[in-house]
């Protein structure tokens, strides 16, 4: 098998070396990444410019674009052999509940996704993010999991793993998204000529957070694994939709 890894955090991030360490056990790994941080990029592609790739001496490949880039330029020429799934991670903080809109990482599995593959994404819940190895462990046992009995073709899976010692996590659980309170307010600041400048506030807290969400799950020392599609449809809308319209 041949995993392509990528993430949000840039190719010098500790979970990506971690997880690229702990998945060369079961499979062959190639990694494209960002080449510095693009935390909150979402499935944005770089489209007036081109696009720079080079090698680390690790042997990474690193892009100055995003990660939804890396992953379309990995798996449409950049690579000799193509890949046969997408491993996005390890993030250094959560994607739970409405974070997923916003993720690179989210969004880098999720054009793994589109794309036609397998797709994972791993976030590690802390802040400072510490235990990357045991969210490395999970993301290799879920991979395992996912080669021996692939799920459904339009899913991609969204995990997030509390900061504790493997052995402190004794439980993985399929749970369904959370949902946030609205993000604080901007916090507006002054550069050195007095001109404000305004920094995006703080997320919100979790109000959709009770047993089921990603939300409880990790709160409870548990690794949530939650199912996601592309199709944003909401099917049971169309036909009230269409009883609406037909009152034009």
């Amino acid at each position: 098998m041949h995993i392509l890894i990528t993430n949000d955090d840039g190719y010098l991030a500790p979970g990506i070396k971690i997880l690229a360490q702990e998945l060369s056990q079961v499979a062959d790994v190639s990694v494209v990444a960002p080449d510095r941080n693009k935390s909150g990029a979402s499935n944005s592609l770089t489209l007036t410019r081109p696009l720079r790739v080079e090698l680390s001496a690790e042997g990474f490949y690193y892009v100055d674009g995003t990660p939804t880039d890396c992953v379309h330029l990995a798996l449409s020429g950049l690579l000799d052999r193509a890949p046969d799934m997408v491993v996005s991670g390890i993030n250094a903080g959560p994607n739970l509940g409405d974070d997923v809109l916003y993720s690179g990482t989210v969004a880098a599995a999720m054009e793994g996704r589109y794309l036609g593959l397998p797709a994972i994404a791993v976030s590690l819940v802390g802040s400072p993010a510490k235990h990357y190895q045991s969210a490395a462990q999970i993301a290799r046992r879920v991979v395992e999991r996912l080669t021996l009995k692939p799920l459904p073709d339009d899913t991609l899976l969204n995990v997030n793993v509390p900061d504790l010692p493997a052995g402190e996590i004794p439980v993985i659980q399929a749970t369904r998204l959370g949902f946030r309170h609205k993000s604080e307010s901007m916090v507006r600041q002054s550069d050195p000529n007095g001109r404000p400048v305004y920094w995006v506030g703080p997320p919100g807290e979790a109000q959709d957070a009770g047993p089921g969400t990603d939300f409880y799950a990790v709160e409870h020392a548990t690794a949530s694994v939650t199912p996601m599609q592309i199709d944003l449809t909401r099917h049971l809308g169309i036909e009230p939709l269409q009883q609406w319209l037909e009152q034009l």
